[in-house]
């Protein structure tokens, strides 16, 4: 059997969180505000942080980390003034050991006047970020690409059925005369939907 038969065979997907959570945890009355979202690119993420430190101005230490692509192989950590590695490292071990990736942890410390000593922060941010996964929701992603094509409308029979087939996702079309769409599909499947569309008449694709 072909690969293409079998959706399985594509390692194109990836573990994220589904919306925002946010809490407090407390150790010895220094207090640690959490937070996780799922972001898709640093530009979100720079918003999520900004917006944060507006909120949290008084705050002493906005701790985070984040993790982008389906490999995990962009991310950050960042102790923001805490001893080094005591705090941004526990929050991206957390992401890591849960395999997430596309996502910003936060962790806001209000310093509660009692040394926590480096074992004691590094628990403290380890705990925080642990909370603030175990309060979101863990979901499955698909890493996707899309293609615009355009195409004379005598074919437009042909196009619906492999649209049809394979689930594509229309995400803008033009129908006059000669048709334009965009179409939106599993990374996994690119070959075939490529392969596919180059054998219809007259149709021209551009990947995105």
């Amino acid at each position: 059997m072909s690969d293409f038969g079998d959706e399985s065979a594509f390692e194109d997907t990836f573990f994220t969180v589904s919306g925002t959570s946010e809490g407090l945890y407390k150790d010895r009355s220094s207090k640690f505000f959490y937070f996780s979202f799922p972001v898709k690119n640093e530009e979100e993420i720079k918003n999520h942080l900004a917006e944060l430190r507006k909120k949290y101005y008084d705050a002493r230490h906005h701790c985070f980390a984040w993790v982008l692509g389906k490999d995990g192989d962009q991310f950050r950590a960042n102790d923001d003034g805490e001893p080094n590695h005591s705090a941004g490292d526990p929050i991206l071990g957390q992401i890591r050991s849960n395999n997430l990736t596309n996502i910003l942890i936060v962790v806001v410390r209000y310093f509660g006047g009692t040394k926590l000593g480096m074992s004691g922060l590094i628990q403290a941010y380890r705990t925080s970020a642990a909370l603030a996964i175990e309060e979101n929701e863990i979901v499955e992603e698909r890493v996707k690409t899309s293609v615009s094509i355009h195409f004379p409308y005598p074919v437009m029979n042909d196009v619906m059925k492999l649209i049809k087939t394979h689930e594509l996702e229309i995400v803008s079309q033009e129908m006059t005369l000669d048709c334009k769409m965009e179409l939106e599909f599993r990374k996994g499947l690119e070959e075939l939907i490529v392969t596919s569309l180059d054998e219809i008449e007259g149709l021209e694709l551009m990947l995105r």
